[in-house]
């Protein structure tokens, strides 16, 4: 194996982790409701939630790993 490809696949067993780190469901929420916000979007709630609490609402998110999910739904 050449050493450029062995320094290529080092890099990105490396930086695996930082891809599959798991973004906090508060900090994902907030980036969403800045979107929705930005576009005018009025009258709407985001709610973080368990994955077997979703009901009836659009998932819109996930956070933690995939263990809760961000919803919306129109006021």
């Amino acid at each position: 194996m050449n050493k450029t490809l062995t320094l290529a696949l080092l890099g990105s067993v490396l930086a695996a982790p930082a891809f599959a780190a798991a973004k906090p469901c508060e900090e994902l929420k907030a980036e969403i409701a800045a979107k929705l916000d930005e576009k005018g979007v009025k009258n709407y709630t985001l709610t973080v939630v368990e994955n077997d609490k979703v009901g009836e609402a659009k998932v819109i998110g996930s956070c933690e790993g995939g263990s809760k999910k961000i919803t919306y739904e129109k006021k």
